[in-house]
């Protein structure tokens, strides 16, 4: 079993041959997609007037702010259009997804942050209210399997429920790595528009898991995150992570396939 992780503007950033070798890895074996999409949900956030705002925590990761409006923005746009767009390009290929978001059948539980420590603009720590942003606390593994075991491809997006009942936005790398881990997928792949890990622009093709550990805090980012996710995949018992770039032919069965790009395994 295979989860994927793929960013939100599908269409444009994947190789035309992505969709079916997706069809192709999945009847060899149960695959599952967790998807993002932050840059469309800033895209609409601005065409609906509402300013995006994004904040920076101590250890340097920047991430989006979102107060009440903005989740529910995410929610339509995650779960509504990128969503529905995924499995409809999945359907068009002969593939039989289904998507949903982390809220059904609390597929993804998470708390909600009730404080979040940021770096303030002059520089100084700061608290500030947590807002409608999720640590994921929980998987619903049996709900996702039983769709796997009906022949379904489930297609998730990272909006959670909060204990509250409240739409949570979590982040959709780390979501692809706790869906995995819960799952027991064999293989986590982090979908980019990069070959893998560049460390002084030459492409890291292994690490171990105590490697990675130790080479997060000197990357960027955008990547760090995705280290991060891989990272906390394999604390949680999944074989291999792969970090892979979505724009050449056959991404999955490449990245399955160790062709130039990062693998992640446990030691």
């Amino acid at each position: 079993m295979i989860t994927i992780k793929i960013g939100g503007s599908v269409v444009d950033n994947l190789h035309p041959s992505t969709i079916q070798d997706i069809k192709k890895i999945s009847q060899q074996e149960g695959v599952i997609l967790v998807h993002g999409g932050g840059k469309e949900v800033t895209k609409v956030c601005e065409q609906l007037g509402k300013e995006p705002k994004f904040v920076t925590s101590p250890s340097g990761i920047k991430s989006r702010y979102t107060d009440k409006d903005t989740a529910e923005i995410f929610t339509m746009v995650m779960s509504g259009r990128i969503n529905k767009t995924i499995v409809q390009m999945l359907q068009k290929n002969g593939i039989n997804a289904v998507g949903i978001s982390g809220v059904d059948a609390k597929t993804i539980q998470a708390e909600r942050k009730k404080k979040l420590l940021i770096i303030n603009e002059k520089g100084r720590k700061q608290a500030i209210d947590g807002g409608y942003t999720g640590k994921i606390t929980e998987i619903n593994a049996d709900f996702i399997k039983s769709l796997l075991e009906r022949g379904l491809t489930p297609v998730i997006s990272p909006i959670a429920i909060s204990e509250e009942g409240d739409f949570l936005n979590v982040d959709g790398d780390r979501a692809a790595a706790y869906v995995a881990g819960k799952v027991k997928s064999d293989k986590v792949l982090f979908v980019t528009n990069v070959d893998g890990l560049l460390m002084d622009d030459k492409l890291v093709q292994k690490l171990s898991l105590q490697e990675a550990k130790e080479i997060r805090p000197k990357i960027g980012p955008g990547m760090e995150k995705k280290i991060l996710a891989a990272t906390e995949a394999l604390d949680m018992g999944v074989k291999q992570a792969l970090i892979a770039n979505g724009q050449k032919e056959n991404p999955i069965s490449s990245a399955i396939a160790h062709d130039n790009c990062t693998v992640i395994e446990n030691d």
